[in-house]
């Protein structure tokens, strides 16, 4: 047996370590560390309720979005207010934007690099993918970034800036639009569509949207030359490397719901798909639990519900081997993102993918650019259902004794937020993160977290010290290491 150190890994979002055993050309087991310690929850006891708007944004620059509309909602449990319904749009529309575009950037700049690396030389569609996605000089690559770019105008017009959007509150947005406004941005939507429908899929959305099996994939994939659009060439290369066999899932996924509507349904379902029994389970929050066993924190009392966590560093702790605790629905470790909402959400692509080869490299990007084609069409319903001169905001009274949770989608997956405030002030805030599910720790019985279990297996080439099948692996789960160690 042979142990390798892989990391800090370049093209994630913060700091992360993947320890790997491997044996006769194979990863035998893994253990993930997140190594840097930040004390969000700490700085936040004692602070005025408010504050937290300003703090959690800047737990991340890339989830900023997601983390302040965790936040507000759980100050809105708190004070038992809702936004009306332009809030309510124009929410989803910052939160929309951020989660794409963090899409986007994924495949183009954190995921599809990696096969540009000299391993897949030979291959047809090598020289192809260096062409367009090749680290810092991919045509493709930067055409996206411009994209996005252009794309984050709309959270300056929501919000005022981006990151760390300052015009989400509880009661909704402190930031209503005009109809030109409202116009610009929909040309702005428009804009992005096109090169969606361009450059990446090289099809309508809707006709990507409606594909509803792997029948119907494979048929629309060899309508055209296999690097027509880069979601071709994706499913090209996925076919040919095994992607499809590489990073197997725990078969089961959370999804806390995305995008609420005005008439209490979701955009996404919430939910818990099981795959061994194929049956969707209700949510039930109260069977979370973080287990700090092998954290370098305190586990006082064992697992704990987030309304009781406790965040008390323990750096000497015997065993221990990350700052990020383990969390669990039940006892049982799941798996959070793209694919876990289209799969509670029922995208029959997406389950009949998931139906043959479980959670993959292949399906987990299969279901990231599948959002892009879901949600862009959706906010262009969404920007015009706003009622220019309704109100945005809802005012209410902070109480001086509450508790409130915060459940959202951020874009790789689950996020939650839990505040209990005490004589005006905030007594305990804890958060659990998408990569805090993903990228769990052993808990105390034992068991791996879900990236830990999907590196089990994966194939190590003879000389390789960062072995490229674990370097897929780790980016399909699209990892954001501040926000896991918030």
């Amino acid at each position: 047996m042979s142990r390798l150190i892989v990391g800090p890994f370049n093209r994630v979002e913060g700091d992360l370590e993947v320890q790997l055993d491997v044996v006769d050309g194979s990863v035998r087991s893994a253990h993930v560390n997140a190594p840097m310690y930040r004390g969000f929850e700490q700085i936040l006891q004692q602070k005025h309720p408010f504050d937290a708007m300003v703090y959690v944004p800047r737990i991340c620059g890339i989830c900023s979005v997601s983390q302040s509309v965790a936040a507000a909602r759980a100050l809105a449990d708190a004070m038992q207010v809702a936004p009306p319904p332009n809030g309510l749009i124009v929410t989803n529309l910052m939160l929309a934007a951020e989660n794409l575009a963090d899409h986007l950037s994924h495949f183009y700049l954190f995921f599809m690099p990696d096969f540009a690396r000299p391993v897949y030389a030979g291959l047809p569609w090598h020289a192809q993918v260096r062409q367009r996605f090749a680290a810092q000089q991919g045509e493709h690559a930067r055409q996206a970034i411009a994209a996005r770019q252009r794309w984050f105008t709309l959270l300056g017009t929501l919000g005022g800036k981006w990151p760390h959007t300052q015009s989400i509150h509880p009661g909704g947005s402190a930031r209503a639009i005009d109809a030109s406004e409202r116009v610009r941005m929909l040309a702005r939507i428009r804009e992005f569509r096109a090169f969606l429908e361009r450059t990446l899929f090289a099809a309508p959305l809707e006709q990507i949207a409606a594909l509803d099996n792997e029948e119907a994939l494979r048929a629309w994939h060899a309508s055209a030359p296999p690097d027509h659009g880069d979601f071709r060439l994706f499913l090209t290369i996925a076919q040919d490397a095994g992607l499809d066999r590489l990073g197997q899932g725990p078969g089961l996924y959370l999804s806390y719901g995305a995008y609420p509507q005005h008439d209490a349904t979701m955009r996404f379902a919430p939910g818990v798909w099981d795959a061994a029994q194929k049956a969707i389970t209700p949510l039930d929050t109260a069977a979370i639990e973080e287990d700090a066993t092998r954290a370098w924190l305190s586990d006082q009392g064992g697992p704990r519900h987030p309304r009781e966590g406790l965040t008390l560093p323990t750096p000497d702790k015997p065993d221990a081997y990350t700052w990020n605790k383990a969390p669990r629905l039940g006892g049982r470790v799941l798996e959070t993102g793209a694919l876990a909402r289209q799969l509670v959400n029922g995208h029959p692509l997406v389950r009949d993918a998931a139906a043959r080869c479980g959670g993959t490299v292949y399906s987990r990007v299969l279901a990231r650019l599948l959002e892009l084609a879901l949600v862009v069409p959706a906010m262009e319903k969404w920007l015009g259902a706003v009622r220019i001169g309704d109100p945005y905001f809802t005012e209410s009274p902070l109480p001086d004794h509450a508790e409130g949770t915060g459940l959202t989608e951020a874009a790789r997956g689950s996020l939650g937020h839990w505040i209990a405030i005490r004589d005006g002030k905030i007594l305990n805030y804890q958060i659990v993160a998408p990569t805090s599910w993903n990228f769990s720790p052993r808990d105390a019985q034992g068991v791996p977290g879900a990236l830990e279990a999907a590196l089990v297996g994966a194939p190590v080439r003879e000389g390789e010290d960062t072995p490229v099948a674990v370097q897929h692996i780790v980016r399909s789960f699209d990892p954001c290491m501040v926000c896991t160690v918030h």
